[in-house]
């Protein structure tokens, strides 16, 4: 295998967590728990999963956590929790496209937080892959809304899909400076476990039950924390060590798409013309970040 096999690695992967990540709207949409609720247990099963093993196999790396990678690793814990339980809620006011895409403008603040913040450089063409990225994903989203009138309860659906992107953004940034220093599994356990209580307590202040439902829902449960927890969140967050937090962010966005096709595949929901030309602007939009990225190493000759 050769360098240039090893480079493009993190992308493949990252590709694969997307695709992971797609899946999670339509076992939302399934589940008939609170939407607080699947949050919950989707994370509180994913860090049951990584857990035991960073205590196995990081014992030590743990007890070497500085006091500020664990403070942001909470924060960040913290705001995955929020972004969870907005736009979880979220699905129940609005529609999957709307959603998934509404959730995925979070490039913008990735790509602001990654120049003021971390110093990442943000040079024209990725800022046009972003650009282009987020049209498509506009479009996906008016097309889905020309399916119906626009309620004030879709607005309210949007607007908690909004919150998502914030803290979602949030939680890459972090995951991009810490997991620079600190490895994948005593990273994520830390956070799965700060978004775990955050939930648990919000579970809690909302009245809900925390353990009476069927068995089809705990099969839900592990479900989210299976596919878009451990081979979504958990490989994304890997792939944070190698690749720039805007190629990851902007590379999400194909989550909307696969969320779309799945949604039309297992809940009928039929998108319209605009949307799958905006699903297709979304991938061009992929396709140009990605490949200026590959571009800038190839030229700085690593």
């Amino acid at each position: 295998m050769n360098a240039a096999d090893l480079e493009v690695t993190p992308l493949a992967a990252l590709g694969f967590a997307v695709f992971a990540a797609s899946t999670s709207a339509i076992l939302v949409r399934w589940s008939a728990a609170p939407s607080s609720v699947a949050a919950l247990y989707r994370v509180l099963f994913t860090t049951a999963i990584v857990a035991p093993i960073a205590l196995l196999w990081y014992r030590e790396e743990f007890a070497r956590l500085s006091r500020r990678d664990l403070g942001f690793a909470i924060v960040a814990g913290v705001a995955l929790a929020i972004h969870f339980a907005a736009w979880f809620e979220s699905l129940n006011h609005t529609s999957v496209a709307a959603s998934v895409t509404l959730v995925q403008t979070q490039p913008i603040f990735v790509a602001l937080g990654a120049a003021l913040v971390l110093g990442e450089h943000v040079n024209r063409e990725t800022v046009v892959g972003i650009v282009v990225a987020l049209i498509g994903a506009t479009a996906m989203s008016l097309g889905d809304a020309g399916e119906a009138p626009i309620s004030d309860a879709t607005m309210y659906g949007n607007a908690l899909a909004v919150l998502g992107a914030v803290t979602v953004a949030g939680y890459v940034l972090a995951g991009r400076s810490i997991r620079q220093r600190v490895s994948l599994f005593p990273y994520v356990t830390v956070v799965y476990a700060a978004c775990t209580l955050t939930l648990f307590v919000l579970v809690g202040a909302q009245g809900h039950a925390y353990l009476d439902y069927p068995p089809r829902e705990w099969v839900l449960f592990l479900g989210m924390a299976i596919g878009p927890g451990i081979f979504g969140h958990t490989i994304v967050n890997w792939a944070l060590k190698h690749l720039e937090s805007v190629v990851v962010s902007v590379t999400w966005l194909g989550e909307p798409v696969g969320s779309t096709l799945l949604a039309l595949v297992l809940l009928a929901e039929v998108p319209d013309a605009i949307t799958v030309a905006g699903g297709l602007v979304v991938l061009a939009g992929i396709y140009v970040t990605t490949i200026e990225r590959e571009r800038r190493r190839a030229s700085s000759g690593s």
